[in-house]
């Protein structure tokens, strides 16, 4: 908005004070340069150029001051917008910089005057005092314009962190996620196939079982995998709980399950998460025979005995959850107490006055 502004008031000043073809010229390079300069200020790349428009500008002025015999602020003009927008953006002696330009300014007024024919107060006023105040007053407003461009700029690249700090972390849920899916069903897999090898030559009716649910679990965990890429994967707490039931006791785990509450919506996926990355460490790290899950509105407790060493394993998934649970304002926990391993994870109950939906489906 301001760059066809400063170009229509330049235009006019060269087209009312140049009285040749030489003096339009001239004064039309010192209005190119003021333009140019403005143009790369705002894209923050006036260094690129601040030194050919100070140049020009410069030269337009002791032309428009020595040589021109009419009015000369087409000629101070270019000098007083270029070094308004230069000195500022200097990475230091702005300071002197400024007193050094201000007091070119004025010299070459005053030697205009000295070199004049006739010379007296409103001339001093228009050669002198107006060119160099005007120039003062250009690079003084600039400075703290300066200064709320840098904080306009530091908030713009915050925000752009903060958007890739989003994406990255959208990208990691998304992993996480799909870990979820596709790695607990690999290992499932894998411990019906092997069982099906055991039994393949005395049990065959028990192979076919075991096959065909090996064929309905890929087939779930693609449609899981569709909904997960589209953004519309929820976890059903209930069908988890009784997968986590079936493969357990599948590996000849005792499962006993105390659901005295349903559990609310807010914490169903995370909880649902936490216990499915929970059974496939059971089946992993643990020689478990009893597994206890306790659920509540807002939490979930899984207790396992077996534990096979006294210190706790690498568990990446479920610190991975941790992160996820502590962001959505949970707590999960992880120890070894008293022999058994415990995972536990719960939230805050919501304030007062809000009751959130709750789940009906129940396990048998």
């Amino acid at each position: 908005m301001i760059l066809p502004l400063l170009a229509v008031v330049g235009v006019l000043l060269v087209a009312r004070q140049a009285q040749t073809w030489l003096e339009a010229i001239v004064l039309g390079l010192g209005l190119v340069a003021a333009l140019i300069a403005y143009e790369r200020w705002t894209a923050g790349e006036i260094a690129r150029v601040a030194i050919p428009c100070l140049v020009v500008a410069a030269a337009v002025w002791p032309f428009g001051a020595l040589v021109m015999d009419s009015q000369t602020q087409a000629a101070y003009y270019s000098i007083a917008i270029v070094g308004g927008l230069t000195i500022p953006q200097l990475p230091r002696h702005r300071g002197t910089a400024a007193v050094g330009l201000a007091a070119y300014v004025a010299a070459v007024g005053v030697l205009g005057l000295v070199t004049a024919a006739q010379a007296d107060a409103s001339d001093l006023i228009s050669e002198v005092i107006v060119p160099t105040g005007l120039t003062v007053i250009l690079i003084g407003l600039m400075f703290p314009n300066k200064g709320f461009y840098d904080v306009v700029a530091d908030l713009e690249e915050e925000r752009d962190r903060e958007s890739e700090l989003a994406l990255i972390r959208q990208r990691m849920r998304f992993a996480s996620d799909l870990h979820d899916i596709q790695g607990h069903t690999l290992h499932v897999v894998k411990l019906k196939i092997a069982l099906a090898r055991k039994l393949i030559h005395s049990d065959t009716e028990r192979v076919e079982q075991e096959l065909r649910e090996v064929y309905d679990l890929v087939g779930d965990t693609i449609a899981q995998t569709k909904e997960l890429a589209y953004g519309q994967r929820k976890l059903n707490l209930s069908v988890e709980l009784e997968n986590a039931r079936n493969l357990l006791e599948a590996a000849g785990i005792h499962v006993r399950v105390d659901r005295p509450a349903e559990v609310g919506v807010r914490a169903i996926d995370l909880l649902g998460q936490v216990l499915r990355e929970t059974t496939t460490n059971i089946l992993r790290h643990s020689r478990a025979t009893l597994v206890r899950i306790a659920l509540s509105e807002h939490s979930i407790t899984i207790v396992n005995d077996g534990v096979v060493d006294d210190v706790l394993p690498e568990l990446r998934g479920l610190a991975v959850l941790a992160r996820r649970v502590s962001d959505d304002g949970g707590e999960l926990t992880v120890r070894l107490e008293g022999g058994r391993f415990l995972t536990a994870a719960s939230f805050p109950p919501p304030p007062p006055g809000n009751h959130p939906v709750t789940t009906t489906a129940s396990v048998r």
